[in-house]
């Protein structure tokens, strides 16, 4: 299928760019804008306890709200407060009240701190926009009225809350998305410039993958967004860019690294490029389809931030793939080989004499047992280190830098006030018919009672009677471990305790991020699994076989368990952390487990093929070593050098983020495709092939083209490497 495919781009170069060309078009025209949301809350389902209490606070209590954005005031020389002072804080909350700024319903007084060096302004917004640029828009417009408003005055105002995070988190991330592309570009033209020392071949995949690649992916994702109902946290777009950039350029050089094997072993070029789709076409195809299957498996998470980020990352592979079969193809065959490796003239003719990669599948053939043995302990001995994991969902913070102001307004009322007065919980309690009054203030006693509570204020009744709003100020900041376990404590106390006849039901963003712990945990049981299964079905059909692909997916667990162990140590340990992102060992499993197979799969696809050449396992694997191990090094090096770029984000997420994947990508690229792979198939032997017999020699049917390319390939010795 993949000769025929490659034939196909190859006599039909020009068609084959003009249709990809009106695609792009068709599809960029029609796509609608990608939404985006910020707000927590949204990426939970209904089901959720915090969600129902939401909603519940929200009908019976529609004139009340927790605010969507505070205003803190203080004196510019940081002094106490006057009463003066109070008087014109009071005054500017007023007239940004009466500005009738779009999506803001009321500005009314907060309560000044116990300190007395601050006092608030608390805002109220549209429920329905929470998250959306809309609210960032309004949250912009409010800081800047705020601050106007204050000149003249001793005063300073500062802009926090959720709407003000959303805002600076939006902010950070369009940084964050500029440094990343930048980073990824540079990194990604310097590399392929050192690996092919040809300004075109390293100048292409960029931009082909920006041009077209890029434009139709971000279309669909947008069209799929629309079509499903899904939301973007502003976060996902920096990842999208490495996605499409650093697996466009893996499968590049899939390509390319094979293209020109078969240059030197003496196709002439256009059958070269057939050849080169048609061998490692398949092998492209298995390790893009388990990187899809792998994303689409968080289709089954609660989480709405990680369901929209499954498909949209799933889009991008699935683009890349069939611009690899095609489009990459269709290019360069239009380019002769003197023009495309220029200014190198020897380097697309001959094997270079240069034999490290040669040296290296040779001690996997003398010694198996020793590599698969050191490479297993190192792996095991990182892994250790996931025992000391921890989570944070404090995803505002992790998303943007401390000196934010937003950020700045949390810390400061964090200091001042109660930890958890910017984000109090609610306690709701309800009823069918009207609640006891009188049994409340011993149901309230028994709240402040609770170990961690700072405070609980007099219940709020709903018109009709039927409810009552509790609110609950916690010792702790919303997102901390230990407020999270308070509200464990609380939600026991509120439901036990409840007056007879009544219901309640525990709200607030604390609530939200209990909630959002217990859906990590549902994915952690789901997904993880489920990817892991289908990559193994991917797997078998590919090598038809059933052993093979249970040490294969055994040793990617390892590299994932000694990722995750090496980004505890790094962040945790030796940076003081007090937890990961609460998603990343999610978005971590997908993407190491998953691109760890695309090198596995390259590796054990050519070990395949040289033993279908008569080659015995341990000789197989230290051909393949040889031959497959160059372009496992580059694409390795490249996707891990893309992925670490999110590093510059400035902001813990993208910055544990970028570092645990491109540290599962090195362990992937160098440790177990490089040598615990093949030297596991050499000691297994052909039971590795079990119950298929991949690994026998194939009958001599050479494909058009190919005649004399045994003999070729034999004549290069085995003093050379493929780089």
């Amino acid at each position: 299928m993949f000769h025929r495919i490659g034939r196909a781009v190859v006599r039909h170069p020009i068609w084959t760019i003009l249709a990809w060309v009106f695609v792009a078009a068709a599809v960029v025209a029609t796509a609608p804008s990608l939404p985006s949301s910020s707000d927590e809350s949204s990426f939970l389902p209904k089901s959720y306890e915090s969600i129902q209490a939401a909603e519940l606070q929200q009908s019976a209590f529609p004139s009340s709200f927790t605010p969507s954005a505070i205003v803190l005031y203080q004196r510019a020389d940081g002094g106490k407060l006057t009463p003066e002072d109070l008087k014109a804080a009071a005054g500017i909350t007023t007239q940004l009240g009466a500005k009738k700024i779009d999506q803001v319903e009321q500005v009314v007084p907060g309560p000044p701190s116990k300190d007395g060096k601050y006092v608030m302004g608390l805002v109220s917004m549209n429920d329905e926009t929470a998250g959306q640029p809309k609210q960032m828009d309004a949250a912009k417009a409010l800081r800047n009225d705020a601050k106007e408003l204050t000149k003249g005055t001793q005063l300073e105002a500062k802009l926090g809350g959720s709407a003000a995070q959303g805002l600076d988190q939006q902010e950070s991330s369009n940084r964050a998305n500029v440094l990343t592309f930048v980073g990824t570009f540079v990194i990604i033209l310097l590399t392929l410039l050192i690996i092919f020392r040809s300004p075109i071949l390293a100048v292409l995949p960029l931009v082909v993958l920006l041009a077209l690649v890029s434009t139709t992916a971000n279309a669909l994702i947008a069209d799929a967004s629309k079509l499903f109902g899904l939301e973007a946290n502003s976060s996902i777009s920096a990842l999208l860019i490495v996605v499409l950039l650093g697996v466009g350029t893996d499968y590049y050089l899939f390509l390319m690294f094979r293209y020109r094997e078969r240059l030197r072993a003496g196709d002439e070029p256009k059958q070269a490029m057939i050849n080169a789709v048609g061998r490692v076409g398949e092998a492209i195809a298995s390790a893009a389809g388990a990187v899809m299957i792998s994303f689409l498996a968080l289709l089954l998470s609660t989480l709405g931030f990680l369901k929209q980020m499954g498909p949209a990352l799933a889009i991008s592979v699935a683009v890349t793939l069939i611009a690899a079969l095609t489009l990459f193809p269709a290019v360069c065959s239009l380019i002769p080989p003197k023009a495309l490796f220029w200014p190198s003239k020897a380097s697309w003719r001959k094997e270079p004499t240069n034999a490290r990669f040669a040296a290296l599948g040779r001690g996997v053939q003398r010694r198996p047992g020793l590599y698969a043995a050191v490479s297993g302990v190192i792996m095991v001995a990182l892994a250790l280190g996931t025992l000391g994991f921890k989570a944070t969902f404090d995803l505002a913070a992790g998303s943007m830098p401390e000196t934010k102001e937003s950020m700045v307004v949390q810390s400061e009322m964090q200091s001042s006030y109660s930890a958890g007065a910017a984000e109090p919980t609610s306690v709701l309690v309800t009823s069918g018919s009207a609640i006891d009054q009188g049994a409340l203030p011993a149901y309230e006693k028994k709240l402040g009672a609770v170990p961690g509570v700072a405070d609980v204020s007099p219940a709020a009744l709903s018109k009709d009677g039927k409810t009552a709003n509790i609110t609950v100020t916690l010792k702790y900041g919303s997102a901390t471990d230990a407020a999270l376990d308070v509200i464990g404590d609380v939600r026991n106390v509120a439901h036990a305790e409840a007056p007879p006849g009544t219901k309640a039901l525990v709200g607030g963003m604390t609530s939200i991020f209990k909630d959002i712990n217990a859906a990590v945990n549902h994915d952690y049981r789901t997904v993880f699994p489920l990817a892991a299964l289908l990559i193994m079905v991917i797997l078998g059909l590919l090598l038809r076989s059933i052993v093979a692909p249970w040490y294969l997916m055994a040793s990617v667990g390892l590299g994932f368990a000694a990722t995750l162990g090496a980004t505890v140590l790094i962040f945790q340990k030796g940076q003081g952390h007090s937890g990961l992102m609460f998603m990343l060992p999610v978005i971590m499993y997908l993407f190491v487990v998953a691109i760890g197979t695309d090198y596995n799969i390259l590796m054990i696809s050519r070990l395949r093929e040289e033993a279908r050449e008569g080659r015995e396992p341990r000789e197989a694997a230290s051909m393949a070593v040889r031959h497959a191990g160059p372009t496992v090094a580059a694409a390795g090096f490249i996707l891990a050098a893309t992925f670490a770029t999110l590093m510059l984000a400035g902001n813990s997420l993208l910055t544990e983020m970028g570092f645990a994947v491109s540290f599962g990508i090195v362990v992937a690229a160098f440790v177990m495709a490089m040598f615990f792979t093949p030297a596991l198939t050499a000691l297994i032997g052909h039971a590795a092939w079990w119950p298929g017999r991949q690994d026998q020699k194939s009958a001599p049917s050479p494909a058009p083209g190919e005649s004399g390319v045994r003999a070729e390939k034999e004549r290069i010795g085995s003093g050379g490497r493929a780089l």
